[in-house]
């Protein structure tokens, strides 16, 4: 298979003219990370180097306290309006930075960064693998002792014990539990942006001033406590697709040139190696197997759940399952080019992309905050100043309000929704290429289908023997698959695979000959026999009402039809035909049975496109097709109204997968072009891949309105309990990292729940 959807190829920028926006290839906005978490990155794969651009020199920066949208959005103060900077590009899970700048201007960027209270490290090869590794945890004891003084405080304030005890306790727990939120509130605050860091720094240190010691002590404590579950929670998100880098075992068994075999790392085996498997090894490089036969589970690459038998000449890929058997094999691709290294970093590269959700809760998120803090600053001064209120009340009322003033809960709930329902499909065999594509699958109305290698096998098969004359079946058999075991051409193929098959005997051929466009002729126990098509038998006389007949029914099914004939009389006749696979039955029943209309688009004649869409059941069937007419089909489609899909496996479906909303690429394992440019890549040919991915995506985005509901929901409520005076600071908090925990808990579980059963 070979898809060419390539967008530019075909003058296609990826912004569909019917309005719907695509991103970017490499715009990586919000990753959605804990939102100032601390937890640190695992390893992932070593990035790019600095690259020559048009516009200047583009540069990977690892960062990584870079957890959630609050750095982004320093760094992007900070760093946007730097003379030499014309580019900045954040992934958030792979917590990378990619800067274009000009030649001379990096130093000056790094220092930048450092200013934030970040460390910055340029990411490159092997020293990006090195600086990703696991770094040392922080101990848990500052955190545990801050909690019992916390809690010590509260008692003593209760008990009526002196405040100035209250008051020492309360200020222990809130500099052994704080000071990392005070850092980074006072960075935050100094670049004139209001982060939760910078809003908990002075909802506490305004509870401190006001006395209420116990409260501020506790709202700390709880506040650290929930960014490390949040960020723990998170990294389930971001470890779920760089998790598949385990499936490919770190070394292989190969062959040196002295002639043993010899265990090394699979980085270091250069394509053309050959590599020895044993039985329930997993395998650790992409190649083609040169001696051996074994059966193969390929789940993690293509989600069959069924093992797969593998024979020389056929294609293995890292990170599958050997079973019983035992081969050797040449490996093809290096570890970093394989086709599950391909997986993983189409899926990194997918999670940058800003989804439209993910953009419609950005812009709301950056009104929201200077709202509500200006809401919070007018609750502290004008009842005081204008109704006689008491300024003790009123201004804590305004603290309370700054807790709820932090979007946090809002603002993670999409990407991490986003990054699972990703990782879900992955692990399906479903590569999704964007969010955007994963939103968009819900809306589909129309699916288009190639026919040969989409819904058909794409290898013609025997599907009819019938005999015409006395002749024994058996006999019939034996004689087309005698002379058809001498021809090359696919239609003689299929015969002698099926013969083959069951067992039949063939025979000597004599005097054979190949007859162009007709068929071919053999001398076989001294009589001239003939296979070949209708216009053979026509042309030597031998055709009548009924056999004319019984070829047209054939013939109307979609089938090609050779015939046996001596120069006498026709023997019998065989149909040949592109068989359908069974999945796609099931596959076109469960799209209609979601709304989804479905129209096959195929270049074969229109009795062949109608016969085989009557079979599994496709509303609409268009044939003689060339490539320009697929494309003008799908544009009539999509000027109907709703989103259109496209499945195709070849490159003459390019222009028409360029253009529908959705591009389908069927068979897309091994095959690098359609990983790197479907918007979403079927790994293996099995149909019943389209409507999980449609279940999938209006999982997600069921998820993701329960998300935004559940964030702006629970503010809501604790807005106006604060406002009627019943909301307290412990209140807020937990509004703020319950309301964080909650919508991060829902938009993993599409990582738990198959999609099938969504």
């Amino acid at each position: 298979m070979s898809t060419q959807h390539n967008h530019e190829a075909h003058g296609h920028d990826h912004r569909h003219d019917h309005g719907h926006s695509h991103p970017e290839p490499h715009t990586h906005a919000h990753g959605g990370d804990a939102c100032c978490g601390t937890s640190e990155a695992p390893p992932m794969a070593p990035l790019a180097p600095p690259a020559a651009k048009a516009d200047g020199v583009q540069t990977p920066i690892r960062i990584l306290q870079m957890d959630c949208p609050t750095e982004e959005a320093l760094l992007r103060k900070k760093l946007g309006g730097m003379a030499g900077v014309t580019g900045l590009e954040f992934n958030l899970m792979q917590r990378v930075l990619t800067v274009t700048h000009a030649p001379q201007a990096i130093e000056p960027i790094l220092a930048a960064v450092r200013t934030l209270g970040f460390t910055p490290e340029i990411a490159t090869g092997a020293a990006a693998q090195e600086s990703s590794a696991p770094q040392p945890a922080k101990p848990w004891w500052p955190l545990a002792l801050a909690g019992v003084a916390a809690i010590a405080s509260e008692a003593a304030h209760w008990a009526g014990m002196p405040e100035w005890l209250a008051a020492a306790l309360a200020l222990v727990a809130v500099a052994l539990s704080g000071i990392t939120t005070y850092k980074k509130g006072w960075i935050a605050i100094r670049n004139g942006n209001l982060n939760i860091n910078a809003l908990m720094s002075i909802a506490v240190t305004g509870a401190l001033l006001l006395g209420q010691w116990p409260e501020a002590a506790m709202v700390m404590v709880l506040f650290t406590i929930a960014e490390l579950i949040e960020a723990q929670s998170l990294d389930r998100a971001r470890n779920a697709i760089r998790g598949l880098l385990q499936l490919a075992p770190e070394r292989a068994t190969v062959l040196q040139a002295d002639g043993t075999w010899q265990d090394v790392a699979a980085k270091t085996v250069a394509v053309g190696a050959r590599v020895r498997i044993k039985p329930g090894e997993r395998i650790a490089l992409d190649g083609t197997i040169t001696s051996g036969r074994s059966t193969i589970d390929q789940a993690p690459i293509t989600g069959e759940s069924l093992p797969v038998e593998k024979a020389e000449g056929d294609t293995v890929f890292a990170g599958t399952i050997n079973a019983s058997g035992s081969f050797e094999y040449t490996v093809t691709a290096a570890a970093s080019d394989s086709t599950l290294a391909r997986i993983i970093h189409a899926v990194e590269e997918a999670q940058g992309a800003r989804a439209p959700t993910q953009r419609f809760v950005d812009q709301f998120a950056r009104i929201y905050t200077p709202v509500v803090f200006a809401l919070a600053l007018g609750v502290a001064v004008l009842p005081p100043l204008l109704l006689g209120g008491v300024w003790f009340d009123w201004i804590y009322k305004a603290l309370v309000l700054l807790v709820i003033a932090c979007p946090c809960a809002l603002v993670i709930s999409t990407p991490v929704t986003i990054v699972s329902g990703l990782a879900a499909a992955a692990r399906q065999g479903i590569l999704i290429k964007g969010g955007v594509y994963l939103e968009e699958g819900r809306r589909l109305t129309w699916l288009a289908l190639d026919k040969t290698g989409t819904i058909t096998h794409g290898k013609p098969a025997q599907t009819d023997c019938v005999v015409l004359s006395s002749m024994d079946s058996a006999d019939l058999r034996s004689l087309a698959a005698s002379l058809a075991a001498r021809s090359d051409h696919p239609v003689s193929k299929a015969l002698a695979q099926a013969a083959e098959r069951d067992g039949v005997a063939l025979r000597a051929v004599d005097a054979f000959a190949a007859l162009p466009g007709r068929g071919t002729q053999g001398v076989i126990d001294g009589r001239l026999l003939y296979l070949g098509n209708h216009r053979l038998i026509h042309e030597q006389g031998r055709c009548s009402d009924a056999l004319e007949a019984r070829l047209s029914a054939l013939e109307q099914q979609g089938k090609t039809v050779i015939l046996l004939a001596d120069e006498r009389e026709v023997h019998g006749m065989f149909a040949v035909a592109d068989t359908v696979k069974e999945s796609s039955r099931q596959a076109i029943a469960e799209l209609h049975a979601l709304g989804i209309q479905t129209i096959m688009l195929t270049g074969d004649n229109v009795h062949t496109a109608q016969a085989i869409a009557a079979q599994v059941g496709i509303d609409e069937a268009r044939g003689d097709l060339l490539p320009e007419d697929k494309l003008k089909a799908i544009e009539a489609k999509i000027s109907t109204g709703g989103a259109v899909g496209m499945v195709g496996d070849g490159i003459n479906d390019a222009p028409a997968l360029a253009r529908a909303d959705i591009g389908f690429a069927m068979g897309a394992a091994g095959t690098g072009t359609a990983i790197e440019t479907a918007d979403v890549a079927l790994m293996d040919d099995d149909l019943r891949k389209l409507p999980r991915f449609v279940r999938l995506s209006r999982r997600t985005h069921a998820l993701l309105v329960q998300n935004i509901a559940l964030a702006l929901g629970i503010k809501a409520v604790f807005l106006v309990l604060t406002l009627t005076g019943a909301g307290t600071m412990w209140m807020a908090v937990f509004a703020d990292v319950g309301a964080s925990l909650l919508v991060v808990a829902n938009g993993l579980r599409l990582l738990r729940k198959p999609a099938a059963a969504g």
